[in-house]
């Protein structure tokens, strides 16, 4: 499983000024990037390092939110 597999969004967000990423399967994962495309890249790479660490930990990785 890749970080391909996620649902992610980008908004903008008034209390920091910049652009929030953010992965409905990882809720607790952001990223902030002066524009839309840098917090798309900065999510999807933050993401893919938590499934990096959790393939390595043996913990199951699911790509639906529920």
């Amino acid at each position: 499983m890749t970080q391909d597999h996620f649902t992610y969004r980008v908004t903008w967000s008034p209390e920091d000024g910049e652009h929030i990423g953010l992965c409905a399967e990882f809720p607790s994962l952001s990223w902030l990037d002066a524009t839309p495309e840098g917090a798309l890249a900065g999510i999807r790479k933050v993401v893919a390092e938590a499934v990096r660490d959790m393939q390595a930990s043996n913990e199951k990785v699911t790509d639906s939110p529920r």
